[in-house]
């Protein structure tokens, strides 16, 4: 099992127990720089680095060139993000379509794919991403509905959709999932939030993923073995892990 998205600070406590390995994804530069140095710790903790659209500072350019220092620098590095569009509170388009695309172009020229955050953006979202050519990403907790699978899934490059433990609490989400073909899915935990039953309300952490496969498992009418080998199959194509 793998858990393809959560965030872990140094001295937290980590969970990890049973899984092959966890995406830590990055809000910021700091996030970033900690993510690579938990890697240094375990050899199952991968880091991301990224910057939130609704965490960005205020020196955009020295940002981006800092990102990049860190993608030359460390090449255990598996992915860039989160990052894309948030429009679920107050907001500077200009600003995060800017960042946005700076790290886009720091996936293609570094061959790295990306963890999408889109909140109340998926269309703009999904228009900047077709805009380019030869991309590779994560629909990070996707929330698109049913009616967006095939715009995705029909923009140049090669995408998949990331689900988490709410689909333990949230039939809509479970009717979502049985559209989303079963190459293209991987899960998440994006803890410490999102927490699947049954310990919904409290603090997530990463080996609580296994949940979110009995589920999808259960929808899917597969066993666990079968679940779980399609599910990191697909996570081991879309981060290079192998």
């Amino acid at each position: 099992m793998i858990d393809t998205h959560a965030h872990i600070r140094q001295g937290d406590e980590q969970k990890i127990e049973g899984l092959e390995c966890v995406i830590l994804s990055a809000s910021n530069l700091s996030d970033s720089a900690e993510n690579i140095r938990l890697a240094e710790t375990n050899e199952k903790l991968l880091p991301a680095i990224g910057i939130h659209p609704q965490d960005i500072p205020e020196d955009v350019d020295g940002t981006l060139v800092n990102l990049e220092e860190l993608l030359k620098e460390h090449k255990e590095i598996v992915a860039v993000g989160e990052c894309g569009l948030d429009f679920s509170r107050e907001y500077d388009l200009n600003t995060q379509v800017r960042v946005f695309k700076g790290q886009i172009e720091l996936s293609q020229k570094y061959n790295k794919p990306l963890i999408i955050h889109s909140r109340k953006a998926m269309d703009e979202t999904i228009a900047i991403l077709a805009s380019y050519q030869n991309l590779r990403g994560v629909i990070h907790c996707y929330s698109g509905g049913k009616k967006r699978i095939n715009k995705i899934l029909n923009m140049n490059g090669d995408w998949y959709f990331g689900i988490d433990g709410n689909l333990t609490y949230e039939p809509g989400l479970q009717e979502v999932l049985m559209g989303i073909p079963k190459d293209r899915l991987v899960l998440e935990t994006d803890s410490p939030e999102l927490t699947p039953v049954p310990f919904r309300g409290e603090t997530n952490f990463p080996e609580y993923v296994k949940y979110v496969y009995e589920m999808v498992s259960k929808l899917w009418g597969l066993s666990i073995e079968d679940t779980e080998n399609q599910i990191d199959k697909n996570a081991w194509q879309l981060f290079k892990l192998r």
